[in-house]
């Protein structure tokens, strides 16, 4: 199976490298799996019944969502509400993390790293799964995602908390939110300079926030791709 002599039709094993071409190439792709997050936080005694709070609409190091200022813990924003040019964002899992802080008053934040492990605790994370829904909020269109028990692995507080002879409790809940699931079918597709944010909308029976401060942290997992000119 020979054309002109000595050259195969179909290459031999270990054929040579192919040549590569002599004209450079105008563009370069980049792609990969990546994270964008916001949170919002609620001082204690903050009322949350009949409320809509907007999620990525703060960028890192400016006040805003309860925060004096985001920092990369909170947000990994660089411009409010946008994804930035150049790069489109397919969304294909969200999260929804519940965790406590402690309040310094005048709206400072001075931790959040309390254990869920009491019953106020417990309460203010029950408080945004059963009654906080989730939904997308683009320049002319709101389009509900879900209940926030949904989000993640959904169903309620999850963990272990246990309590020794002088009254102390050990252990910490949370809503089992690290099997993200949701658009795994069907991404959302969010175009390069999109403006968008994300609503936590709470129903009328949601108390007000108890003594620790109360952050909802929401996650969106997917694939970014840009295209860079070099040439």
């Amino acid at each position: 199976m020979y054309g002109s002599p000595g050259i195969p039709l179909i290459a031999p094993p270990n054929e040579a490298i192919p040549p590569v071409p002599f004209k450079q190439p105008s563009q370069l792709f980049r792609y990969g799996e990546q994270a964008i997050w916001s949170t919002a936080a609620f001082q204690p005694a903050a009322p949350l019944a009949n409320t809509t709070t907007r999620l990525f609409s703060t960028q890192i190091g400016q006040t805003g969502q309860g925060f004096t200022p985001m920092t990369i813990a909170e947000t990994s924003l660089k411009e409010a509400g946008r994804i930035p040019a150049g790069v489109a964002f397919d969304v294909f899992g969200i999260s929804c993390h519940v965790y406590q802080g402690v309040s310094g008053g005048a709206g400072i934040i001075t931790s959040l790293a309390t254990p869920t492990d009491d019953d106020i605790s417990i309460g203010n994370l029950l408080n945004v799964l059963n009654n906080g829904v989730l939904s997308w909020d683009f320049t002319q269109t709101t389009v509900d995602i879900s209940p926030v028990h949904m989000v993640g692995a959904g169903g309620g507080a999850f963990g272990a908390v246990s309590q020794n002879a002088a009254g102390s409790n050990t252990g910490n809940m949370n809503n089992g939110a690290g099997a993200v699931w949701m658009y795994r079918k069907h991404a959302v597709a969010l175009p390069g300079t999109t403006t968008f944010a994300i609503l936590l909308r709470f129903g009328a029976a949601a108390p007000v926030v108890n003594t620790n401060v109360l952050a909802v942290k929401v996650s969106l997992l997917g694939y970014y791709k840009n295209v860079i000119e070099i040439g």
